[in-house]
């Protein structure tokens, strides 16, 4: 029989409420259960949330640097285990182990980097224009912060978002996508051992409906930091904009690669089989679309199939698997019904196009890696984020119109432009209405030093990753100290001024 696992909430673990349980199967083989998790509704984030509160006002008190020992050690936890919660991770998501490896790496990035923060978390101090006046602005923390996180990358979002939030002196409630509940319960697990205080992090189960809807809509929550879908963070948005709360989104992507004539078509391909089918093409950054010179338009386009035919779908625990499985039959079947729209709007299907069935693939959800031609810039292949093994390869008369195509998209999170030109390259900066640009590199592959986060549909303007994440965990307070033994009166017009 399969593990029975529980909820974390003010430093117990418990079942929900209800009693309810749901399953979590491995992608790559759907007759393995990995466990049943609580299926948690409003009654069990009450219960969290009410412990998050009462975590958070001993925590704030806890000086900085003492609160990001805890992360500290939560890193060093994650390295010793690296190994093991990346096989975890390929047995519970499907990424290649490679990747599930990656995935580890960038939590133990994060809690290095976030570790140092408990010593710096600078404020500002500004002169003041009276005499024997101080004025300084400090950083103080939010409160209560629910985290709600997707299956694509079940550990390194997670610690981009509770890391900055520990060390800030926020309490955290968090809800994990249902698909990736595993990888959560191990990293609560590391954050106790690491000596987190009951309350300071709860851990909620449950389908994003039920669960991840009460969490947002709960008045003792003062801050969401959501990443999914832009149809789900619209509704957050919305319910945070009537409740007053402070809101961090990252949402979806419709990434490009531009390939210019003079690009170097080998690297240029690398990157397109990187970018379009690493993960599986389950990214919010992957390079769904990729827009080629014409002159140049053929070559790559035959370099791209010959690579993508080479591509091994199965198990990501086998070191001959390239391509894993997508996360489960939902997915699969969107995938698959925007092959047909692609076809329905004229685009022809080069490669790839259909589910992968055969032997052990047919346990699990495979599709194979698909890349489109004579896509236009106004068919939905083109526009809309599919979130799987999918490619659209578009063409381009000039480096201006490889601009405007790359830009005609209601996302803005990642792009790519591969050419030998610096100017082209500088232009190309300067031009891309992304959040994120890469030369002579894929749209993936980002490190936790630099803010991560797109504009238009992909976000909401807050940039989580490096220093800029300390602006959506904390908030500015202002101080003045007027040491001069006298009424003073700023911004009053007095006749020695």
């Amino acid at each position: 029989m399969s593990e029975v696992y529980q909820n974390y909430i003010g430093g117990q673990w418990v079942s929900a409420v209800s009693g309810q349980t749901f399953d979590d199967l491995n992608p790559a083989d759907t007759t393995d259960l990995i466990g049943r998790f609580p299926r948690s509704d409003a009654r069990d984030v009450d219960r969290a949330v009410q412990a998050a509160r009462e975590g958070f006002a001993q925590w704030r008190r806890v000086p900085a640097p003492r609160r990001a020992e805890a992360v500290r050690r939560a890193g060093e936890i994650l390295r010793r285990r690296k190994d093991e919660i990346g096989r975890l991770m390929t047995r519970e998501m499907g990424k290649v182990l490679t990747e599930a490896l990656g995935d580890v790496q960038e939590g133990i990035d994060t809690a290095d980097y976030m570790a140092g923060e408990g010593r710096r978390l600078f404020g500002v101090q500004a002169p003041c224009e009276l005499p024997q006046k101080l004025g300084l602005a400090v950083r103080v923390p939010v409160g209560v912060v629910a985290v709600i996180t997707p299956w694509n990358f079940p550990l390194a979002i997670p610690t981009w978002k509770i890391f900055p939030a520990l060390v800030c002196g926020n309490a955290v409630v968090f809800k994990p996508a249902e698909d990736t509940p595993l990888l959560a319960t191990v990293l609560v697990e590391i954050l106790t051992e690491a000596g987190l205080p009951g309350g300071v992090v709860s851990l909620v189960h449950g389908i994003g409906e039920e669960a991840g809807d009460a969490l947002v809509r709960h008045p003792g929550v003062d801050l969401v930091s959501f990443t999914g879908s832009t149809a789900v963070g619209r509704q957050v948005a919305t319910i945070c904009a009537a409740e007053g709360k402070k809101v961090s989104l990252e949402m979806g992507g419709k990434n490009a690669i531009i390939v210019m004539d003079d690009a170097a078509l080998d690297l240029a391909v690398d990157g397109a089989v990187w970018g379009g089918f690493g993960t599986t093409g389950q990214r919010c950054t992957a390079a769904s679309r990729v827009i080629v010179h014409e002159a140049v338009a053929g070559a790559f386009t035959d370099r791209f199939v010959e690579r993508a035919r080479r591509l091994r779908l199965g198990s990501g625990l086998e070191p001959s698997t390239d391509v894993g499985p997508v996360i489960n039959a939902r997915q699969l079947q969107r995938i698959h019904e925007y092959t047909r729209v692609g076809r329905s709007e004229g685009a022809r299907v080069l490669i790839g196009g259909e589910p992968a069935t055969d032997g052990a693939l047919a346990r699990g959800h495979f599709y194979r890696p698909t890349i489109f031609a004579d896509v236009e810039p106004a068919m939905r292949v083109a526009r809309e984020e599919i979130f799987g093994p999918s490619v659209a390869v578009l063409r381009a008369k000039s480096f201006d119109q490889a601009i405007e195509i790359a830009n005609a998209t209601s996302y803005g999170l990642s792009s790519a432009i591969y050419t030998r030109d610096i100017d082209r390259a500088f232009r190309a900066i300067e031009a891309l209405a992304t959040g994120i640009i890469y030369v002579n590199a894929s749209t993936i592959g980002a490190e936790v030093q630099f803010p991560f986060g797109g504009v238009r549909q992909t976000g909401n303007g807050h940039r989580e990753g490096g220093w800029t994440v300390l602006d959506i965990m904390t908030e500015w307070k202002t101080v003045y100290v007027d040491y001069s033994g006298r009424l003073q009166r700023a911004q009053i017009d007095s006749a020695d001024r």
